[in-house]
């Protein structure tokens, strides 16, 4: 199985994107757990994820999370604003699972 956590501000507007992932996902018969959290949850969650992704609006983030995820070996991306803006479950999830198969997963 394959994890992805969505980081925001808030954890909310990346709720939305959740369910569409889980639903694209399911149409794909693919084998994923979506959570998603504020940033304040971060350093809590990374270990129990293969990969991190972020909300555009914490893109600020991006440096500090990153070198914590690097210790624990895991990718940490940015997600792509017009993907987020639109709430395109399928590509965000098409780029997750591409960065966890990146690392050889």
């Amino acid at each position: 199985m394959n994890k992805i956590l969505l980081c925001c501000a808030a954890g909310m507007s990346t709720s939305m994107l959740m369910q569409k992932m889980e639903k694209s996902a399911k149409e794909q018969e693919l084998d994923v757990l979506v959570e998603a959290v504020s940033f304040d949850d971060f350093a809590d969650k990374i270990d129990e994820f293969d990969v991190c992704l972020l909300g555009p609006q914490i893109k600020y983030k991006f440096a500090e999370f990153q070198t914590l995820a690097a210790e624990k070996n895991k990718p940490v991306a940015v997600i792509n604003t017009m993907d987020y803006g639109m709430m395109n479950g399928k590509k965000v999830l098409q780029d997750a699972l591409a960065l966890i198969h990146s690392r050889g997963e």
